[in-house]
């Protein structure tokens, strides 16, 4: 009866999940600004539906849209008609999401989790499951790693913070991923960061150097709320799951939440739109918890924000043109953070400042502890470049981990040798 019950909740979960069948995801290529301004018009028409995966930015940077099944002829047309270039990224939309479906079942099928040894780390998995994974990992390493409440989502989850440590009153380096829920590969590029802190210490003479003078303070699932929306109803959430008053959409974008250049372009005042920025600075509980956790702590002095996709490395600022005071010894971290990632796979990354490299962006996470004083803040945008975009297969979970692993240590050691 019991197995009966539990292949009625799977199967009652999939029913629910929203369907992707018939939506291709197009790649438009702008020759010129009067192109990009063309394609900027179809973000306004809300009948459309459509999900900029890469918003409108200058000619010739690409512009990545997943079209709903009903608006793709009037699309294409639009395009054409424009004499706007572009092609078919994704065709099946819903097929890779039924494949990726499937590789989670045959992993987690082969998956013991008693502990975080026999964690399987190159499938995807859900909240309960990396919450789990987290409990187990402190219960292993009690000396070295615990688990930090900093605060509840908006639906009431805990905010979990790992936190890596073999002393007191230690300077810190922070690092979130998924913030945006549906960059699965960033989550699961956490859970294998938190496994290869600990089974590194000791063995690895900068790992151990690091964390006998620094604390890492490691947020896998920021986003709570919408990390279990993608699992159980649309894949593709990005935002949080807050409501907004006077809208019948849901949810606000974290990564433009945050009080710096607040409201600012780069960011909507639109509800419905996947870059709304919410009613005010730090609204979202999300947000405003690491806002809190960075205050008190005072005296975090590197942080990365990881997210999906597009393989970049990206340092501030976002919300405007004027270069960071820093901005030389950034870059220069950057590169040597970009040549240790690409030097495993070859897997090729641009690096600069985030308005000049990808596009501007007002109210975003880096920005704003970058003006805290935290000089070594940074933002990844993980693998890949388009192929998969939000839908990364799988099997490039762990490669994703070990080449980002080598830029962030080259990041977490300037840090731990530049502390004053």
């Amino acid at each position: 009866m019991k197995g009966f019950l539990v292949i009625f909740a799977l199967v009652a979960a999939a029913s629910s999940m929203e369907d992707f069948s018939g939506q291709q995801v197009l790649r438009v290529l702008p020759a010129d600004e009067d192109q990009v301004n063309l394609v900027r018009e179809l973000e306004n028409l809300e009948h459309l539906q459509l999900d900029f995966w890469r918003g409108p930015t200058t000619a010739f940077y690409p512009i990545d849209i997943r079209v709903p099944f009903p608006s793709l002829q009037a699309v294409k047309v639009y395009l054409e008609s424009n004499n706007i270039q572009y092609n078919i990224m994704i065709q099946d939309l819903q097929g890779l999401l039924e494949e990726e479906r499937r590789e989670m079942k045959i992993g987690r099928s082969m998956e013991n989790a008693r502990s975080t040894d026999s964690f399987n780390y190159a499938t995807y998995h859900t909240l309960d499951q990396i919450n789990g994974f987290i409990d187990t990992l402190v219960a292993e390493n009690p000396g070295l790693v615990s688990k930090v409440v900093i605060g509840r989502s908006y639906e009431g989850r805990s905010l979990n913070v790992l936190k890596f440590s073999t002393g007191s009153n230690r300077p810190a380096f922070w690092i979130d991923t998924g913030i945006h829920s549906r960059e699965w590969v960033t989550q699961a590029s956490g859970i294998w960061f938190a496994k290869k802190i600990v089974s590194d210490y000791g063995r690895d003479a900068s790992l151990t150097a690091t964390l006998n003078k620094l604390d890492i303070f490691l947020e896998i699932v920021t986003n709570p709320d919408g990390y279990v929306y993608t699992h159980t109803t649309n894949r593709m959430w990005r935002k949080t799951r807050s409501p907004n008053t006077g809208s019948t959409c849901v949810g606000t974008d974290p990564n433009r939440n945050w009080d710096a250049g607040f409201g600012g372009a780069g960011s909507s005042s639109n509800p419905c739109s996947e870059t709304y920025r919410g009613r005010a600075a730090h609204s979202e509980p999300e947000v405003k918890s690491i806002v809190d956790f960075v205050r008190s702590h005072g005296n975090i002095k590197g942080f990365v924000s990881i997210h999906s996709y597009s393989q970049m490395l990206l340092y501030p600022y976002g919300y405007t043109s004027a270069r960071a005071a820093d901005h030389v010894e950034l870059d220069n971290l950057a590169r040597s953070a970009v040549n240790a990632l690409t030097s495993l796979y070859g897997t090729a990354y641009t690096y600069g400042s985030i308005i000049t490299t990808i596009y501007q962006a007002s109210g975003g996470t880096v920005d704003w502890t970058y003006n805290q004083g935290i000089k070594y803040s940074y933002t990844f945008e993980l693998r890949d470049t388009g192929r998969y975009g939000f839908a990364l297969p799988a099997t490039q979970i762990v490669p994703t981990a070990q080449e980002t692993w080598l830029a962030l240590t080259k990041l977490i050691e300037h840090t731990r040798d530049n502390l004053y």
